[in-house]
């Protein structure tokens, strides 16, 4: 088996909402003001090996985000366990992390050293993230002047600069223009055929069939059904 791979076991994740919906932390107090429970996860197990292409698919709300966000390590769940092994690299959203008052340039830097890399490290792989991106001078002007579709490619780059075995990709890929999409998706099947493991969360099936040959999914927070993409799919339309 590959390096890489990812085990979910039995994982639940559990939010408390205020009266105006807001995601808020329980407490006594809170509890006596009507919070409410939701769990955005329950009783979710799931096994994805290296070389795996894995599309989630679902309506909104469905639990493919809160998923990601679960294996990329921003959530802990409060159920079960989740075991990653591998290098990971996400672009949960196409702005995450970066700050539109600096340059390309400057996110770059930062966010290297952010990642893990010394502050030499992120000097030197700067270059490099310059020409993946493919932002020529725009790289030195600041991120609030970018596109949507700039923005995907810096943050792309950025996030290639740990060299991650596992990519985790929220409907980023939908939200970008073509160019910055072959990018991606390039770079994904790098990431395949070295063994790797991508995980693509969203609505367009289109694409999302074009990159993965595996669909999960996914309803109120459990797996509905998990296999060869079409036969998934056929499930979640039909």
């Amino acid at each position: 088996m590959s390096a890489a791979a990812i085990v979910a076991e039995d994982v639940g994740v559990r939010f408390y909402f205020d009266r105006l919906l807001r995601v808020t932390t329980p407490t006594l107090a809170h509890v006596r003001r009507g919070v409410t429970e939701s769990w955005g996860l329950r009783g979710l197990s799931v096994e994805i090996n290296g070389g795996d292409a894995v599309a989630l698919i679902g309506r909104s709300g469905a639990g493919k985000t809160t998923l990601l966000r679960v294996i990329a390590g921003i959530l802990a769940p409060d159920e079960g366990r989740v075991a990653v092994r591998g290098q990971l690299g996400s672009l949960l959203s196409i702005e995450a992390g970066l700050l539109t008052r600096l340059t390309g340039r400057e996110n770059a830097l930062l966010l290297g050293v952010l990642a893990g890399l010394s502050r030499a490290e992120a000097r030197r792989n700067v270059d490099s993230v310059a020409e993946r991106s493919g932002l020529d001078e725009a790289f030195d002007r600041p991120v609030s002047s970018y596109s949507q579709g700039m923005l995907a490619r810096l943050g792309f780059a950025v996030v290639e600069q740990a060299r991650p075995d596992i990519l985790l990709l929220d409907e980023v890929h939908e939200a970008i223009d073509h160019d910055s999409r072959a990018i991606v998706e390039a770079r994904a099947r790098e990431i395949l055929r070295s063994g790797g493991i991508v995980i693509a969360a969203g609505h367009d099936h289109v694409l999302l069939e074009r990159l993965c040959g595996r669909a999960v999914l996914m309803q109120d927070g459990a797996i509905a059904a998990d296999g060869d993409f079409r036969q998934v799919q056929q499930q979640y339309v039909g």
